[in-house]
């Protein structure tokens, strides 16, 4: 067994791992990261974030869902779109996506070690590696090991029809109706996702309401656009049992109901890989979910170990994620990083997509705190009659005194992009004047912006 000593030692290469590795490197930390060879980049990358966002753009494109108000409903580019069709496109972003990562991580001076970690003491971990045992000691360690699926022991999973969010990639063909369980972040893109290419979706969930984080009239536009699309919702409604029956999955609710379908995708919660770490030896305690309580720097109760990433829960973001093991290295280190959790930007990529940041309409009206709304749809901005637009709306939310701004809720096309001009004005203790005054291109959907504010300047 060989003994290493480093500076830094990251198990995990997503997200949260990858930036605090590179973090800890530039500021002179001699660094090594563990993972599995296959699992470089992290789920974000092989399972979740990459792969799912890449199958929406291969959806919208080759559903044609963007020109049909010009071309008709019935418009596609490719009508009988099959598994290869959106696997090709996957892989061949991945394995890009894979080569800018381990180029990173290369100029950073940052060692990979592939295999499972087990911590043996605070201070130095085991590391199963194909070719024998590694032992690997650290003077500091962050744990950014992710999560997979939550799984529920009564439903038999086949990976084929019956099958976790992690397995969605590997369909061989796709089905003509699905039956999606959670209706989450995760399971709403789906859904809007499968409803695109015409697949009937029925949407199961046990909450009354959906997105409880989320402005609700922004929840309003997603499901009317859902229904329009065929898909149909159950909320209220918990799972008795689910058995394959010859070509289809039969799904018997609590309430007596009976759904029939194709496949039947399971989306609800995930598990945190640290049980995996061996926490035991060290005295670092877990929750039910695996997940690891962490202080306002990512500290967990033992100094030299942090963690960071979906294994210390909500918001369980890759953007979040990253910054997260950025400002947990530069704590370490001593290094100057300033994290501001409450103007963090939400993105959800369902077909439309939406972002959103600061207070929604119903926390402002829980605080008591007095606003004013600006309000624009797509359909109204010449960039949006340009492209097609039918739906889309962008809410700005204001105080009607000060005009300082309070939140932006945006659904509809390049969302996740645009939030980010909402983002910058509030981080910088903007008023809505601001977007009145201010020249946008021409014809842009960040004119939005400017619209909105002369709606919402016109209310007062």
């Amino acid at each position: 067994m060989k003994s290493e000593i480093y500076d830094l030692v990251v198990i995990g290469s997503g997200p949260a791992g990858q930036k605090g590795a590179i973090a800890a490197s530039k500021n002179g930390a001699k660094v090594a990261i563990i993972d599995k060879r296959t699992m470089i980049g992290g789920v974000s990358l092989h399972r979740g974030t990459i792969p799912s966002k890449t199958l929406r753009e291969v959806i919208i494109y080759l559903s044609g869902i963007r020109q049909r108000s010009f071309y008709g409903e019935d418009y596609a580019v490719k009508h009988d779109i099959s598994s290869d069709d959106l696997a090709t496109r996957i892989q061949q972003v991945e394995n890009r996506e894979m080569a800018v990562i381990y180029d990173q991580l290369y100029r950073n001076g940052i060692q990979l070690f592939y295999g499972m970690a087990k911590f043996v003491d605070r201070n130095t971990v085991d590391v199963e590696t194909p070719n024998g045992l590694e032992r690997i000691s650290g003077k500091n360690f962050i744990i950014a090991c992710g999560t997979r699926p939550a799984l529920n022991e009564s439903i038999p999973f086949d990976d084929e029809t019956i099958i976790n969010v992690d397995q969605i990639l590997n369909l061989k063909k796709l089905p003509k109706t699905m039956v999606i369980v959670g209706a989450g972040v995760i399971g709403l893109e789906y859904a809007s996702m499968f409803s695109a290419m015409d697949v009937e979706v029925t949407l199961i969930d046990q909450n009354e309401d959906l997105l409880p984080f989320v402005d609700r009239e922004i929840v309003d536009r997603l499901t009317f656009h859902l229904r329009n699309q065929n898909t149909t919702f159950r909320l209220s409604e918990r799972i008795a049992k689910v058995e394959k029956r010859n070509s289809l999955v039969e799904v018997e609710l609590e309430s007596g109901k009976i759904i029939k379908a194709e496949t039947f995708l399971y989306a609800v919660g995930r598990q945190a890989n640290s049980d995996q770490l061996n926490l035991n030896e060290i005295g670092l305690e877990t929750d039910e979910r695996g997940r690891i309580n962490v202080n306002q720097d990512f500290q967990t109760i033992i100094p030299n170990i942090y963690a960071a990433g979906d294994v210390v829960g909500f918001p369980a973001l890759a953007a979040t994620s990253m910054e997260q093991g950025r400002l947990a290295a530069c704590r370490i280190f001593n290094a100057p990083a300033k994290y501001e959790p409450t103007l963090l930007p939400y993105g959800i990529y369902s077909i439309p997509e939406i972002s959103m940041i600061g207070k929604t309409e119903q926390e402002l009206t829980a605080e008591r705190i007095p606003y004013e709304v600006g309000t624009v749809k797509f359909v109204e901005l010449a960039r949006g009659g340009i492209m097609g637009l039918e739906d889309g709306m962008l809410k700005i939310l204001f105080d009607p005194k000060s005009h300082l701004i309070l939140g932006v809720h945006i659904i509809g096309e390049t969302a996740t992009e645009l939030i980010h001009i909402g983002q910058a004005v509030i981080s910088f203790g903007g008023t809505i004047e601001y977007f009145r005054d201010t020249v946008f291109n021409y014809p842009t959907l960040a004119e939005a912006y400017k619209v909105a504010a002369l709606d919402g300047l016109n209310k007062l």
